[in-house]
């Protein structure tokens, strides 16, 4: 993988590049859909391409283990031909949701036992059989084996924490030099900074994954309920320590404004949920705030549900309509609210790329995060 800077804004550490590896090139900044099980939720792959068009997708070590389980994926000749997509993956290494979905896990040196939310069996991810498993999804950017730790988080467990990622990061590179590629393509490797809310702890952590010298990094243990500002104190401390010539992942944020705040920090990669899981709500984002589309006052709306045309639903549907199919329960309401939001995310990183290379950015973002900032 390769990752050129093209731009940097002059008022704040917000930059635009370009990485390119065997399945094409991604312009940064970027958000990333998520693509759990090998699907980005309620989406066709024709519309996740045509429409949509992001450069990337994300899909999920712990839930593609469980199910379709790996051998399926090594038959089909890894994720991207399972799911007939020829574009970029990255695969992050499932330690969220070991901690999170698996309720009675026991977190050791050796690795974590968890048990599965789907049957309640039992397994074990180490940090190399987690780099195996990525192996056999294929993913073009894989991640290491950590420990996401809760927050609010003792500073000791932070601590404690933090030094057993680091062993286990050590133990991710070994075993990756002994395990071959399963497919034609290179796969490029991401340690993962953490150490929760502390800034000397995600200073040393910071350190540390910047002497390792991987072809990017990534920021953990962020956007775990924590307060924004708390998140931006954090990663502008890992920032300015991470090397300058190398991309930065945080991972798992977050709203538009939160994604808007870390550009300009200068974060080049984000993925979450929340732009999916808020339209299956009936919340959608706009440039100039969200919208609640259950609200009664949408009920005879018949504008169009954005008029800035991002995605065809945009224009081809009207808020009233919309909000008639959530009233209705029809799922087809789920699907055109998760183009929307996909496609206003898409849109928001994009616009960024275009502000930092201009030389305007500071002052867009700033009017950007006023107006998103409103309910409508």
């Amino acid at each position: 993988m390769t990752f050129d800077l093209k731009a940097k804004d002059t008022q704040s550490n917000a930059r635009a590049g370009v990485m390119t590896t065997d399945h094409g090139e991604i312009e940064t900044p970027i958000f990333m859909p998520v693509g759990t099980v090998g699907s980005v939720k309620g989406v066709h792959q024709r519309e996740l391409k045509n429409d949509i068009n992001p450069d990337i997708i994300l899909g999920n070590t712990y839930h593609l283990y469980l199910k379709p389980q790996i051998d399926i994926l090594e038959k089909a000749g890894g994720l991207h031909k399972f799911m007939n997509w020829d574009r970029n993956i990255l695969t992050d290494s499932g330690g969220y949701q070991v901690y999170s979905l698996s309720g009675n896990n026991k977190i050791k040196e050796e690795g974590v036992k968890f048990k599965s939310h789907i049957d309640g069996s039992y397994h074990t991810f180490t940090p190399e059989n987690v780099m195996e498993i990525q192996r056999s999804i294929g993913a073009d950017i894989i991640m290491a084996f950590d420990e996401c730790t809760p927050y609010p988080c003792d500073y000791n467990y932070a601590r404690r924490s933090m030094h057993m990622t680091h062993r286990w990061l050590e133990r991710c590179l070994t075993h990756l030099d002994k395990t071959p590629l399963k497919y034609d393509y290179s796969q490029s490797f991401f340690p993962i900074v953490q150490g929760s809310t502390y800034k000397d702890l995600r200073k040393q952590s910071a350190e540390y994954i910047a002497g390792v010298g991987a072809e990017g990094n990534a920021i953990g243990g962020l956007s775990v309920g924590e307060p924004a500002e708390e998140m931006y104190a954090m990663t502008e401390v890992v920032t300015d320590i991470l090397p300058w010539d190398k991309p930065r992942y945080l991972m798992g944020v977050g709203t538009p404004i939160n994604i808007l705040e870390n550009i300009a920090l200068g974060v080049d990669m984000f993925d979450c949920v929340m732009p999916t899981r808020n339209a299956r709500n009936g919340m959608l984002f706009t440039a100039y705030g969200s919208i609640n589309i259950k609200n009664l006052k949408w009920r005879d709306d018949f504008s169009p549900i954005d008029e800035m045309g991002i995605t065809f639903v945009d224009t081809e549907y009207s808020k009233a309509y919309l909000r008639h199919l959530f009233n209705v329960n029809e799922l087809l309401a789920k699907q055109i609210a998760t183009i929307h939001n996909l496609g206003f995310y898409l849109w928001l990183t994009r616009e960024a790329r275009k502000h930092i290379i201009a030389g305007d950015f500071k002052v867009w973002k700033d009017k950007m995060v006023k107006q998103m900032n409103n309910r409508l």
